[in-house]
């Protein structure tokens, strides 16, 4: 049995929700700067996910809602999600970005995954709270693939994991196989594989009998 880790926001998906998130706060800017600084390694996740959610502190959850449905899959992502999951190859998503965002992108393109670990960003009197919660804080990616694997009885040698930015680098590292999505520079050495495209990275799960 396989399993797939994807990282979402820059991987499955070009978008990175926050930033559309931002866009609906009028802070869209600032947001980018912080996301990009925390892609690079140059800040911590946790911190810079703190900071940026602050930075969203009593947007209308209408609006919220909004930059959610405006998530889409990268071209090609959801019809590879499907001969993942034709195949018989467990799928997961483990990602900083909030939930809803993923679930909303996942359906508007006929797709699924098997699990999605990710985090939330609280709403009170229908406003968001400026606060972030979930499993991927302060938790790593490493601990999720363990957790995702173990759960659904993969051993971690068959595991693929595809990320492009500083926080996948624990998964990535926890992997059988780590696969760098247009990663970042200081996330490059830390891949087995690099691609581009997702029809690339299906060429590559072909070639490694995934698909």
């Amino acid at each position: 049995m396989t399993l797939v880790a994807f990282d979402f926001d820059g991987t499955l998906s070009d978008d990175e929700m926050i930033v559309l998130l931002g866009e609906e706060a009028g802070c869209a800017d600032e947001v980018a700067a912080i996301t990009e600084r925390a892609m690079a390694g140059d800040l911590s996740y946790a911190e810079s996910l703190r900071e940026r959610a602050s930075l969203l502190a009593g947007l209308d959850a209408s609006a919220a809602e909004r930059a959610y449905s405006g998530v889409q899959l990268r071209p090609g992502a959801g019809e590879l999600l499907g001969s993942l999951e034709a195949a018989g190859v467990t799928t997961v998503v483990l990602t900083g970005g909030f939930e809803a965002g993923v679930e909303a992108a996942l359906a508007r393109a006929g797709a699924s995954v098997d699990r999605v670990v990710a985090n939330s960003l609280p709403v009170e009197d229908g406003r968001l709270t400026g606060e972030v919660e979930g499993p991927l804080i302060e938790g790593t990616k490493d601990e999720a693939l363990r957790d995702v694997a173990a759960a659904f009885g993969v051993d971690a040698a068959a595991t693929f994991a595809v990320g492009d930015g500083a926080n996948d680098v624990p998964m990535l590292d926890a992997a059988g196989t780590a696969i760098g999505f247009r990663p970042k520079p200081a996330v490059r050495p830390h891949c087995d594989l690099v691609v581009a495209t997702m029809g690339r990275l299906r060429r590559v799960l072909v070639e490694a009998d995934v698909l």
